[in-house]
């Protein structure tokens, strides 16, 4: 016969609370709040706020999911910024119109404009325009001016229905060919 004695010194240890940032829905208001559990952090949401329906909806105010189950709480890390939606409201991505992305650091920026002047009512002037930035430091830019645009281009366009009349051509000749083996 033996008797067993046990006896607790210390209530089991509570773990510890993590910090996250929470908005309403407009994003006008921001608190920062710590909780250890999701039914903590939607308690201490609705005291912040003074939300005295107790139906919201928590979700992750960068994509709009939905937070409702504690396994999923426990994967995000500190300082997650959560946004509280009452009854009706809906998460939206933008803030007054803007939307909140961040911009990835370009590497190397080319810009080309063409440009059409109209001077006298025979002729216009052509100016093509080349500028590139090669990481954001080195700047290049280049000016080309024709005078004569206008002879220019209808060079380029004889040029190109000249191509078009001797692919046709060509399409033609390879059809009735292709039409006599068979």
């Amino acid at each position: 016969v033996g008797a067993v004695a046990k006896q607790t010194l210390f209530p089991p240890l509570m773990p510890a609370g993590r910090p996250f940032r929470v908005s309403n829905a407009s994003r006008s208001s921001r608190k920062g709040i710590v909780a250890s559990s999701l039914q903590e952090l939607i308690s201490k949401t609705l005291d912040a706020f003074l939300i005295s329906a107790g139906i919201v909806t928590l979700v992750l105010e960068e994509d709009g999911t939905v937070v409702d189950t504690e396994e999923f709480f426990r994967s995000l890390d500190d300082n997650t910024h959560f946004m509280v939606l009452e009854k009706g409201q809906k998460w939206t991505q933008t803030r007054n119109g803007v939307a909140a992305v961040k911009q990835k650091k370009k590497m190397g920026v080319a810009n080309i404009t063409f440009d059409l002047y109209k001077l006298n009512p025979k002729d216009f002037i052509g100016c093509l325009n080349i500028k590139a930035t090669f990481y954001e430091i080195y700047s290049v830019s280049y000016d080309i001016k024709c005078m004569g645009a206008k002879s220019v281009l209808r060079k380029v366009l004889q040029l190109i229905s000249h191509a078009a009349q001797v692919t046709g051509h060509f399409l033609l000749y390879t059809g009735t060919y292709m039409l006599q083996l068979m």
